[in-house]
């Protein structure tokens, strides 16, 4: 039987018969003894001193808790899961959403634009996204050449249809004309 109590002389020296102390209450492998005595070894198993973590609330997982100096802490930082999108025009930019992401998430060129890039759609010597071109200007190439007469209005001077390009545009001059008024003047007409 362990001593839990000591008097000596009418004066106690010792009495650990009003202790609380458990085994649960000591860290881990620290020894102690408890009200009978008896010695205890601690099993508390705080694993770590959190004063000096530096983690915040927005890098913890929404819903997840954590302990950072000395507090518990529960998470806010979204959880993206993964996330997919598709890029189908040449100036698109995918914008990666703030907070966790699974790491299955992926970003590709749409089927449709991808199906277009093929060596016969891209002109020989020319290489788009890893693929080579192959296609050869040919004699099928139709060439088209206008004339335009200038306008007070803006005008936009494509190929008829079924003419690939415009080999030439000739705009003509801006009609200048004078002639006498009844006032004993000259009226100047310039354009149409």
């Amino acid at each position: 039987m362990a001593i839990n109590k000591v008097i000596y002389g009418g004066r106690t020296l010792m009495d650990l018969t009003a202790d609380t102390v458990t085994a649960e209450d000591l860290l881990l492998g620290v020894t102690a003894h408890d009200k009978s005595g008896a010695q205890i070894t601690g099993s508390c198993s705080y694993d770590v001193d959190s004063g000096d973590a530096t983690a915040t609330v927005a890098e913890i997982l929404l819903g997840k808790t954590a302990y950072a100096r000395g507090a518990k802490l529960t998470g806010t930082m979204p959880n993206n899961g993964a996330i997919s999108q598709q890029i189908s025009e040449k100036g698109q930019e995918v914008t990666i959403a703030q907070g966790y992401h699974d790491g299955s998430g992926k970003v590709s060129i749409d089927s449709v634009e991808q199906a277009k890039l093929i060596s016969g759609n891209i002109k020989q010597g020319i290489t788009i996204l890893g693929v080579e071109g192959s296609l050869e200007p040919s004699s099928a190439v139709t060439a088209q050449s206008k004339t335009a007469t200038p306008s007070t209005e803006e005008q936009v001077i494509l190929p008829d249809e079924g003419t690939d390009y415009l080999s030439q545009v000739t705009v003509l001059a801006i009609p200048y004309a004078e002639s006498e008024n009844a006032a004993g003047g000259t009226t100047v007409t310039i354009g149409g």
